[in-house]
């Protein structure tokens, strides 16, 4: 038996009202847990962290990590295994980071119709983990 990862921005709901049920329903059929993962932008160049206070960042991950904790009590019927994960850093690594880590036979997550300048921009990251995951990606629209 493999888990199965639910990769969410908790922010949005676009990320897991279609995706969530679907991954449920993966996990309940394959008696797998459901491994649910949110990821924490890091602030990238530190010219940006200069102009937020000391512990920002800290409390910012603090904070991530409670409300992906409510966000799965709240959201996970019971009967349903789960454990929640918090990455650190760029979304896309951080997701095939935790499927390689956890050892997930999928990868469940939202994608949405993204505006074509955003796609010639920053892409997608649903698009970047389909084509670099080591593991099936079911993608929920």
């Amino acid at each position: 038996m493999a888990d199965i990862l639910l990769a969410i921005d908790i922010q949005h709901e676009a990320s897991w009202r279609t995706a969530l049920p679907e991954a449920v329903a993966q996990a309940r059929n394959k008696e797998a847990t459901l491994q649910v993962c949110a990821v924490v932008p890091d602030f990238g160049m530190s010219i940006v962290g200069q102009y937020f206070p000391a512990d920002f960042e800290k409390d910012a991950l603090r904070k991530a990590g409670e409300e992906l904790q409510a966000f799965c009590q709240a959201n996970i019927p019971e009967g349903v295994d789960w454990s929640a994960h918090l990455g650190h850093g760029d979304i896309d690594k951080e997701i095939l980071r935790l499927a390689e880590e956890l050892k997930v036979s999928l990868i469940v997550m939202s994608s949405h119709q993204p505006s074509e300048l955003r796609s010639l921009l920053v892409g997608s990251h649903a698009a970047h983990v389909v084509n670099h995951a080591p593991v099936s990606v079911l993608v929920v629209r």
